[in-house]
């Protein structure tokens, strides 16, 4: 009896671009690797579901669909007189599509929670230096492009840059699926109008509007989604769980965790004992263990982390204060001598509990990876020298508000 051959051409539905075709049999045996298939457990923004309802949407969502704008820039470029061989087209499709693969649990909300001093984008990496030598080298020129090494610079900017298929991908999805319309861009007509110039990506002089819309709609996402005062209590809570449980653990207490969790709870691991056997552990890691393990420890005779578990569990949030100003000391102070006596807690538990820090948002930095308008007559100009839009300039600068958070009742 002959072997069935799998059909590696699929066609995927998405939600917001219809009909996602994979371009090849090497880009179906990367999504089909159970690496790949984790970012199905990894929310794509941590617990913003907890604000808006219908974001449960995940990374493995957002890795599609950067790979299919890729696909159309791609296109789009070589339409345009760019030459881009079969070869560095399949790279970046890769380098895209694997992006994202060193996200942790809940994504950005534990990046530096789970281990310390290392980013996803440096996991990330190192996922594909495992799968090159699993695929015998065929990842060679993702990485290359990837790490910004390959000598033709504006593929590693269609990866990185400030209009890359990422945040493309990601304003138009987040908005669609928090409903939230403000962030809704027009990734399309952004993507036909990119060209190349002096091996730089630019943008042509007719797309300016929809970069206009583009930088503004980032401002709105950060502060109307991202940055959302619950979505940010939520998340710094989870911070003070793994914070709480990990103390714990240094202390030798035993919480019921599965064996992937267990291992970075027992382990401090940074950028230096980030071996292949952590990678492999990373790998059997999403939002489901650290979810079932918060479940169980309500019931733990730790009354820091039950209570933090069952806040979080509940959704019985504490109450938090954003403002344009840093809080004085007096402020801090009240509510600190507050919470310590309502609770009857100690100076290290109280830490837990009240909470405060500063967060920012610059919708555009015209210092790096920046936006090029390219001009009829040849002339390169920053969207900020291009647009006579005011608040464009206005809001290439960081914008910073300070936030306390601390038990409702």
């Amino acid at each position: 009896m002959t072997e069935k051959k799998t059909n590696k051409l699929k066609i995927l539905n998405d939600p917001i671009y219809g009909f996602i075709t994979i371009p090849n049999a090497l880009i179906y045996d990367l999504i089909e690797h159970p690496y790949f298939q984790r970012l199905r457990r990894v929310s794509q923004m941590g617990l913003s579901h907890l604000v808006y309802p219908g974001a449960h949407h995940t990374r493995f969502h957002h890795a599609i669909g950067c790979m299919h704008l890729m696909q159309k820039a791609v296109q789009i470029l070589q339409f345009k007189g760019v030459e881009i061989s079969e070869d560095e087209a399949n790279a970046v499709y890769i380098a895209i599509l694997l992006h994202d693969i060193g996200h942790g649990p809940f994504s950005h909300a534990l990046e530096q929670s789970i281990v310390t001093g290392i980013h996803h984008e440096a996991i990330s990496l190192k996922f594909m230096e495992a799968l090159n030598v699993e695929f015998d080298g065929q990842l060679t020129l993702a990485i290359q492009i990837f790490k910004g090494n390959y000598h033709r610079k504006f593929l590693y900017q269609l990866i990185a840059s400030q209009l890359d298929m990422d945040r493309l991908d990601y304003l138009k999805r987040d908005s669609f699926y928090t409903g939230v319309a403000e962030g809704n861009i027009n990734s399309e007509r952004l993507i036909v109008m990119l060209n190349v110039k002096d091996d730089k990506l630019v943008v042509e002089e007719k797309g300016i509007y929809s970069v206009e819309k583009f930088i503004v709609a980032r401002r709105l996402m950060y502060w109307q989604v991202y940055l959302h005062k619950t979505g940010l209590v939520a998340e710094k809570l989870l911070v003070k769980v793994l914070k709480r449980a990990k103390e714990l653990v240094s202390k030798g207490v035993k919480l019921p965790a599965s064996k992937a969790f267990t291992y970075f709870l027992e382990h401090q691991i940074n950028n230096d004992n980030f071996t292949f056997k952590t990678l492999k552990t990373f790998s059997r890691l999403d939002d489901y263990d650290v979810l079932s393990a918060i479940k169980e420890w309500i019931a733990n005779e730790d009354m820091v982390l039950s209570k933090l578990c069952e806040t979080l569990i509940n959704r019985q949030l504490p109450k938090v204060i954003i403002q344009n100003t840093p809080f004085s000391e007096l402020e801090i102070n009240e509510v600190n001598n507050n919470v310590k006596e309502a609770f009857n807690l100690s100076t290290e538990e109280l830490d837990y509990f009240v909470y405060y820090g500063e967060i920012s948002n610059q919708a555009y930095d015209s210092t790096q990876n920046n936006i090029q308008i390219l001009f009829k007559n040849g002339d390169i100009k920053d969207i900020t020298a291009a647009s006579d839009h005011l608040n464009i300039k206005a809001l290439s600068k960081p914008v910073y508000k300070y936030y306390m958070c601390y038990p409702k009742k």
